[in-house]
């Protein structure tokens, strides 16, 4: 019997910020980012292929938190990583700092406090 690849269901997009920038993230507010490398962790129940190319379209809905970040000027998605382990685990294994508290993270129940981080320039 063939061996069944992975099922992924958790994704992070490394985005770049080219100058700081201020927006406001739905319900959350406005926030102030830093020019950078960030990255956001997310997780797709079903389809991750799906979510991850609805977060790379230019035109959508600003539904989630990082709609309102990848719809601002000046950022870009730099690359996509998919993984096999959950959502949380994920990201507490992501070094960085938290720029906007509960970010991505409206749902989460492990204490993460964000899901996005600012990794550096």
């Amino acid at each position: 019997m063939a061996e069944q690849a992975p099922e992924f269901v958790t994704y992070q997009l490394n985005i770049s910020i080219s100058r700081p920038l201020t927006i406001v993230i739905g319900k959350l507010g406005a926030y102030h980012f830093p020019a950078g490398n960030f990255v956001y962790t997310g997780s797709a129940k079903r389809n991750i292929d799906a979510r991850i190319a609805r977060h790379l379209r230019a035109e959508k809905t600003l539904r989630w938190h990082i709609d309102y970040l990848l719809n601002a000027p000046g950022v870009t998605v730099a690359g996509v990583e998919r993984f096999t382990q959950p959502e949380c685990e994920v990201n507490q294994g992501t070094a960085g700092s938290m720029p906007v508290t509960g970010f991505g993270a409206s749902d989460c129940v492990c204490g993460c406090g964000s899901h996005l981080k600012f990794t550096g320039y």
